[in-house]
């Protein structure tokens, strides 16, 4: 190989490497900004759970009218299994109160699994509350992970 040719081929290479590093760094700036749940009010965090549950196989999901509601915010079913879950748009991580909560609401709503759904991650005393009360856990990356899906499908 001639000289001109290393040349071009060290070129492209490098070309290759700048563009890989972009695309790397576009993504990287993507996950670490606010994604738009986290500026949502409450309710409105509720509506927008339920919409990605729906896109990701949930049937019959309503959510609850608020006032009175046992701690329960939407009420759904998949698979033949039914579901009373918790939603909560947080700073911070999520404590024990909303797994109480979800336990409580998922008896009083008669459903088989209850959960907690947050746009955060648990403190340590929610997540041995969660173990003990058979209450499942669906933090942020578990959240990322169904908008993902709901956008690709």
């Amino acid at each position: 190989m001639d000289t001109n040719t290393i040349i071009i081929i060290m070129i492209a290479c490098a070309a290759a490497m700048a563009g890989s590093a972009v695309l790397y760094l576009r993504h990287r700036a993507r996950r670490a900004r606010p994604e738009d749940f986290d500026l949502m009010e409450g309710h409105d965090f509720e509506y927008y759970c339920a919409e990605i549950l729906r896109k990701n196989g949930f049937q019959e999901v309503e959510v609850t009218k608020g006032s009175g509601d046992y701690g329960i915010d939407i009420l759904a079913q998949k698979d033949g299994v039914t579901y009373a879950i918790q939603c909560k748009c947080y700073t911070a991580p999520v404590g024990v109160k909303a797994v109480q909560e979800a336990y409580a609401g998922r008896d009083y709503y008669d459903r088989m699994v209850g959960a907690v759904l947050t746009n955060q991650y648990f403190t340590q005393p929610a997540v041995e509350a969660a173990g003990k009360l058979k209450i499942l856990l669906w933090d942020r990356g578990y959240l990322e992970d169904m908008v993902e899906e709901a956008e690709d499908s």
